[in-house]
């Protein structure tokens, strides 16, 4: 039986810093032990572009779920709380949804959220989150500048996000960002 390579691809990072929000995401998506793209885009702007999320995981699964994010999103004018709540209801009991492989990170200007199929939403306590392969380098390095630095929101993603490309081999140092 031919068992399907797992796709393990990114790290996605959210810093809220001094009434700004920057979110990155680097490019690499690997298949088995190959790397198969450099420039993925992990980071879609939603809502009008008030509206910023990024993804981890299975790229047709997380396609799937930005579709029904942007669904409950107009469902509830924009309302982010509601809309993830909503769609984490809905991963947890829809029986298609419920095997989707992903995280979600979602945020607009004043609240940041990862959505996860468990029916997980966790707004983080100090503005800044991050998933995928390399997000526990990607954070930790992202807490530290915020605590040692006066660098800016998108500063600070764009040299944690460096640093998790150095340590993380499903990451890779091609960073989108972008800004609310």
């Amino acid at each position: 039986m031919n068992k399907a390579l797992p796709i393990r691809s990114t790290t996605i990072l959210a810093v809220r810093r001094d009434g700004h929000l920057a979110i990155a995401g680097d490019g690499q998506v690997t298949m088995g032990e190959g790397v198969i793209k450099h420039k993925a885009r992990k980071i879609r702007r939603l809502y009008g572009e008030k509206v910023l999320a990024g993804f981890a995981g299975s790229t047709a699964d997380a396609l799937s779920l930005f579709s029904r994010f942007e669904q409950k999103l107009e469902e509830f004018h924009g309302n982010l709380s509601r809309a993830v709540v909503e769609l984490a209801k809905d991963w947890r009991t829809d029986r298609a949804l419920r095997h989707l492989e992903a995280l979600l990170l979602v945020a607009d200007a004043k609240q940041t959220y990862l959505v996860s199929g468990n029916g997980d939403v966790i707004e983080p306590d100090d503005g800044i989150v991050a998933i995928g392969s390399g997000g526990p380098y990607a954070l930790g390095a992202a807490r530290a500048l915020v605590k040692h630095t006066q660098m800016s929101a998108r500063d600070i993603v764009q040299e944690a996000m460096l640093l998790a490309g150095q340590l993380c081999i499903y990451t890779n140092e091609q960073i989108m960002i972008e800004e609310l």
